[in-house]
């Protein structure tokens, strides 16, 4: 009676004219058989009713709602596992008769309108771009509003906004930039250096002493926790800019286990009204005294703050009352506490990107502006398109570069100097759209397009002039030169950037600071630790990319990047050499510390700093690392709380939840990694209970995989998806390409997906050939 139910309601559909007139023969069969059970006008479940359903695939909406049905059942969701599977022939017929017309119509929106919405810069790629256009080195991006995050990424062209302030904000950023480079290029560049000696260190400019001790001709900082302590006020700079800041003859007092103490510089104004410290670098002090160079931006009238920096350290006293610190009569070393000492410090303001006569030429092209006073008009003119064709990345002609030249000539003829009016053409053109966006039209992309795409994609930057002399000959879209300038641009120290930007994003590095760890839980977590944990990140992907490693080792590999602090803090046994920073360490066979999973800075940044959630960290994986969609939870559903006490485990919580046959399905994908993944705390360490004191609720990281395969932890589950190269790579695949392309792969590229990670299979799926893959793919070389 229940089918008859159903058929009669599709026959009634179907004779009325109605939903299904012009969808593809095997759609209604299938439906009829697998789907009206539940998705019917008097079922509903979802809100879903496929009776009411359309075929029209031209209307946009209507396309996600049949791409939505295609993907579950392609993804094998749906029908759900607890009722009857169509056969696989069935299955394979359903779903061709779907795919066909469905890329049809979204390869002909395209091919007419772009994959791509037009998309801005990045306020980080702007800073690189204006910063490698003057020549300038000054920091631009907090300038200018955060970019919103779409799909995981700040770079999707549908996520961003042009609004009045941010226009504003360009304007104050072009200003500023502009300032800088025609202040260094016309009357040079600020020099100052200052070398600090140990005795100076002791200088206190009022106030509460919190400076080191000195010692036998040693400046030395203690594990004192008092606020700002470790402050030298000799090392005051006199005006904002770049430092290299060398500490001479640095040594370990008593160090760990690892050879070394660890510590803090950070700069900063050091007072309570202003108590913001900002990272200049970490100190690995060892045994053996050794010089310590840092580079960093430091704000004008900030000072520099020494101290050790390890959650595990036996804290000195301060010996004094009332905020201050005192050593008179007291020997800590004696007294067994760890210090950092140094006998000083060499001050040196530097200028990074560029010297003057570089940010000149960036300005005023070959030769000097002196020269050109002779005929300003004419070399302003010449002046201002040579400045926007490297602004725009592309040629300008007469009549594009005509806006920008007359405000300048408007300038001259009000009698300002050349410089002035250069200066305003310059800030018309940092402030122009075809500055601030990726100028794409619909179609192929033209050479200089391409440039500019691979550009921002592996540098955040223009392109330099060997990628737009390529473009000038035509050359860049042959996929031989193409491939050739990937292979070239992964090797330039400019890749730094998009391993620093992509690991960011994807991975979420950028939340690294979202949330603190609670002190009485985690005792030894300290700064040093979180900032070694992005480092180790971001050198294990950087190892994936140099050595083309398959794209499985983001599950699981028989290695690791350590320094001693994350050593200890894994407890992994490995012989470091002090000092040396992050080294590869091989791991014992079994251990589960292999790939990024594992990794501190992932733990963290899927946890809230107290507790783990499978949901939280198992959306991450399925997102992140294996490429699957999870959609938002059915609106009403509550979020799971944990028990603080550790008394219930959250799996426990789960399973109640689960029970609600909205969550039901969604969950059998989300959970599994989640679940073994509880493996760890919200701060990297293996646990085998919950809560504070080793006594709670045991446990249980065993699962079940979406398709069935049962594991009984994490090394479990590694073990299963390391043998799905495929499944990883197209993951990748995807992410990379909504990174470097402003928009996700739409249903028209998975073909073309698809022969890319087959293609790629021959070399393991390495994670430099699939983004090579992307870069030289249709799919990148379109709008």
């Amino acid at each position: 009676m229940v089918m008859m139910r159903f058929q009669l309601t599709l026959a009634g559909v179907m004779m009325a004219g109605g939903a299904f007139a012009d969808a593809p023969k095997p759609v209604v069969p299938f439906f009829n058989q697998h789907c009206f059970e539940c998705h019917d006008d008097a079922v509903a479940k979802a809100n879903l009713d496929l009776t009411a359903l359309a075929f029209d695939p031209e209307d946009p909406e209507n396309f996600k709602q049949w791409q939505r049905i295609f993907e579950r059942v392609q993804d094998g969701e749906m029908p759900p596992a607890e009722e009857p599977q169509p056969a696989k022939d069935e299955a394979r017929v359903f779903l061709g008769a779907l795919r066909t017309p469905l890329l049809e119509v979204d390869a002909r929106d395209v091919a007419e309108h772009g994959r791509v919405h037009s998309r801005r810069l990045t306020r980080r790629q702007y800073e690189y771009t204006v910063q490698d256009l003057l020549g300038i080195d000054i920091p631009l991006m907090n300038l200018l509003p955060e970019d919103p995050m779409a799909h995981g990424f700040e770079t999707v062209a549908s996520a961003q906004q042009l609004s009045h302030f941010q226009l504003a904000s360009y304007l104050e950023a072009a200003d500023q930039a502009l300032d800088e480079a025609f202040t260094r290029a016309l009357e040079g560049d600020a020099k100052w250096s200052k070398f600090v000696t140990a005795k100076d260190t002791l200088f206190n400019r009022g106030g509460n002493y919190r400076g080191p001790d000195l010692r036998n001709g040693e400046s030395i900082s203690w594990p004192i926790t008092l606020q700002f302590f470790g402050r030298m006020s000799a090392t005051t700079v006199p005006a904002s800019g770049w430092y290299r800041i060398t500490l001479k003859s640095v040594r370990a007092i008593h160090p760990g286990k690892d050879g070394a103490v660890w510590g803090t510089l950070r700069s900063g104004e050091c007072e309570s009204n202003a108590p913001m410290l900002y990272p200049v670098g970490l100190v690995e002090a060892t045994a053996k005294p050794r010089d310590l160079v840092f580079e960093a931006w430091i704000q004008e009238g900030h000072r520099l703050e020494l101290k050790p920096n390890h959650g595990a350290y036996r804290k000195a006293p301060t010996g004094a009352k009332g905020g201050n610190v005192s050593f008179k009569g007291r020997d800590l070393e004696a007294e067994g506490f760890s210090g950092i000492a140094h006998r000083g410090i060499q001050m040196e303001r530097i200028y990074p990107v560029a010297d003057r006569a570089a940010v000149a030429q960036n300005l005023f092209g070959v030769g000097t502006l002196k020269e050109a006073k002779a005929q300003p008009k004419v070399a302003l003119r010449k002046m201002v398109k040579r400045f926007a064709e490297r602004a725009f990345r592309r040629p300008v002609s007469e009549e594009q570069a005509a806006p920008y030249v007359e405000l300048g000539l408007q300038s001259l003829a009000a009698g300002d100097a050349l410089s002035k009016a250069l200066r305003a053409s310059y800030r018309a053109i940092l402030c122009s759209p075809r500055f601030l966006s990726l100028v794409e039209a619909p179609g192929p992309l033209d050479d200089y397009a391409v440039a500019s795409r691979l550009s921002y994609a592996l540098w955040l930057t223009l392109p330099d002039e060997e990628l737009l002399g390529l473009a000038r000959e035509g050359r860049l879209r042959d996929p031989e030169t193409l491939g050739g300038q990937v292979e070239r641009m992964l090797k330039d120290g400019r890749a730094e950037r998009f391993i620093a930007s992509y690991t960011d994003q994807w991975l979420k590095l950028s939340q690294i600071d979202f949330t603190t760890p609670d002190p009485r839980q985690f005792r030894t977590f300290d700064a040093v630790l979180q900032e070694s944990m992005v480092w180790e990140t971001r050198r294990y992907f950087q190892e994936l990319l140099e050595q083309n490693l398959s794209v499985t080792t983001v599950v699981d590999s028989e290695f690791v990047f350590l320094n001693g602090r994350l050593a200890e803090h894994y407890n992994i046994s490995a012989k470091l050499k002090p000092g040396a920073g992050l080294q590869k360490v091989a791991l014992p066979p079994d251990d589960m510390r292999g790939g990024l999973m594992t990794q501190g800075a992932v733990l963290k940044v899927t946890a809230d700093g107290t507790h783990t959630s499978p949901v939280v960290r198992g959306v991450f994986i399925n997102e992140r690392i294996l490429g699957q969609k999870i959609h938002p939870p059915p609106p009403g559903i509550p979020a799971i709380e944990p028990d603080t006490r550790g008394a219930v485990s959250i799996r426990d919580q789960l399973d109640k939840h689960r029970n609600n046959e909205s969550c039901a399905a969604c969950h059998r994908t989300i959970d599994p990694p989640g679940f073994a993944l509880e493996s760890f705390d919200p701060v990297g360490l293996q646990r085998s209970r919950y809560g504070t004191t080793g006594k709670g609720a045991k446990v249980d990281p065993s699962g079940v995989t979406p398709d069935g395969v049962k594991f009984v932890g994490l090394r479990d589950w590694q073990r299963i998806y390391v043998k799905r190269g495929e499944e990883l790579a197209r993951g990748f695949v995807g992410h990379f390409l909504t990174y470097a392309t402003g928009a996700t792969p739409r249903f028209s590229d998975e073909p073309v997906i698809a022969k890319m990670t087959e293609d790629c299979k021959k070399e393991a799926w390495g994670v430099r050939s699939l983004i090579k893959a992307c870069l030289t793919s249709s799919v990148f070389l379109k709008k």
